[in-house]
């Protein structure tokens, strides 16, 4: 009996330094039927020349200027064949034989509408980007305690479920946070698979940490998941600056890496700046 086909969905620009492990480890998977989808946004480094080696079953090609996250994921769900669809960066190396198939068992559930694996950060990672990994990933995981937590960068949607309503186009950030808590009003579930594994980190400058946060906070607002609380200087910058150094302290401690606290210092500043900006000015 032939195995269902399996959608893999990628977003790439410029990595042709981690596509170069990254497509190797997806020929390598122990699954024997899968598609490959790869929308890439002008890459000039070589990116292209390795994804048409890798013989994908559709490989589109957009500018810089036409990537939306959204617009984007959602084009590769039109395009997959597959009943389940997963996501993965360009920069997102699967560990393994076995990143492909525990997602993909995961989404058999009909009421499991989405789910995302672990990330591990690779060995360059900064610390307070690593203490994050942790916190998100890690055998102790606190976003198994947080309202809510998802992340595309290694994941799988159902598309009987993505068809009922995609992701928002007028989102620019946190569009995967959007689209998983609608999942959730509606009654279904999203499942963290954490022996799916994959690496995958950035070391952002302080400059780049406060617009990320920036934008995802108002895309956040923008959806109606944001409370007044949020938007309480008190709460959202000095207590969530207190609180994040707090643990960023105790692993750095534990990692032997205290060295590096005022780098964390500095990005979390610049993060919390960020998350208010964005939760308070929406427009």
């Amino acid at each position: 009996m032939t195995s269902p086909v399996i959608s893999i969905v990628m977003r790439s620009y410029n990595e042709a330094w981690a596509l170069q492990e990254t497509l190797p480890a997806l020929a390598n998977q122990d699954y024997p039927n899968v598609e490959l989808i790869v929308i890439d946004s002008g890459s000039t480094d070589g990116s292209q020349e390795l994804i048409l080696a890798a013989k994908p079953a559709h490989f589109v090609q957009i500018t810089p200027q036409e990537y939306n996250p959204s617009r984007v994921m959602n084009h590769g769900m039109r395009l997959a064949r597959g009943e389940r669809v997963l996501f993965l960066n360009a920069d997102a190396t699967p560990q393994g034989p076995n990143w492909l198939r525990p997602l993909a068992d995961a989404l058999i559930d009909e009421t499991v509408a989405a789910c995302f694996g672990r990330q591990i950060p690779r060995p360059d990672c900064q610390a307070v980007f690593a203490c994050d990994y942790d916190r998100c990933f890690g055998a102790k995981r606190e976003s198994a305690n947080w309202k809510h937590f998802f992340s595309m960068v290694s994941s799988g949607l159902r598309k009987d479920i993505w068809a009922k309503r995609g992701f928002r186009e007028d989102l620019q950030y946190a569009e995967d946070d959007e689209y998983t808590r609608w999942c959730i009003a509606q009654g279904y579930h999203v499942q963290y698979v954490p022996e799916s594994v994959a690496m995958h980190s950035h070391n952002y400058s302080p400059q780049q940490a406060r617009k990320r946060a920036q934008g995802d906070a108002r895309a956040l607002a923008q959806s109606g998941s944001v409370t007044h609380r949020d938007k309480s200087w008190l709460k959202t910058v000095a207590l969530g600056f207190l609180n994040d150094l707090r643990h960023d302290i105790i692993w750095l401690r534990r990692n032997d890496r205290l060295s590096e606290l005022p780098h964390a210092m500095c990005i979390r500043w610049n993060q919390r700046i960020g998350k208010y900006d964005g939760f308070v000015k929406i427009n």
